[in-house]
């Protein structure tokens, strides 16, 4: 067997550190004036301005570096989590809220992804400083 002779080098020793500081420079491609907002508002329970659909972000308008940075977040979250990881705590916690609430605004807004990208999006330098899985921590 011809994989028993082949050896792999031992990873970096500070490969994760080097992936952090990697995906911290990766921003998501920002699409303003797009309808895809409009028309996912049809089905959605709350009028969406924008959306993070992984590397990309959707916009109604322009968006305000504010918009953007609460975007962004939700980009990193998408990274920390992988696209189904995400997608399926995402709603997993709106459909918790739901039960919780029973309110949809309320359901959306206490989600963790949604009160850590809120509770930071005026800060500049967050996104600099931001730890992995922040919305974990709250």
């Amino acid at each position: 067997m011809l994989w028993m002779w082949v050896q792999f080098p031992p990873p970096p020793p500070n490969i994760i550190k080097e992936y952090i500081i990697m995906f911290k420079k990766c921003k998501p491609k920002f699409i303003e004036n797009s309808r895809i907002p409009v028309w996912l508002s049809k089905i959605a329970p709350i009028r969406i301005g924008a959306i993070s659909l992984v590397f990309w972000v959707f916009a109604r308008g322009t968006m305000t570096d504010s918009m953007k940075r609460h975007e962004t977040i939700h980009f990193r979250q998408w990274l920390e989590l992988g696209i189904i990881g995400f997608a399926v705590l995402y709603g997993l916690f709106w459909l918790i809220g739901l039960i919780r609430f029973r309110d949809t605004k309320s359901a959306y807004r206490r989600s963790p992804f949604e009160v850590e990208a809120y509770d930071n999006e005026a800060d500049e330098a967050y996104l600099d400083n931001r730890r992995w899985y922040a919305w974990a921590r709250k």
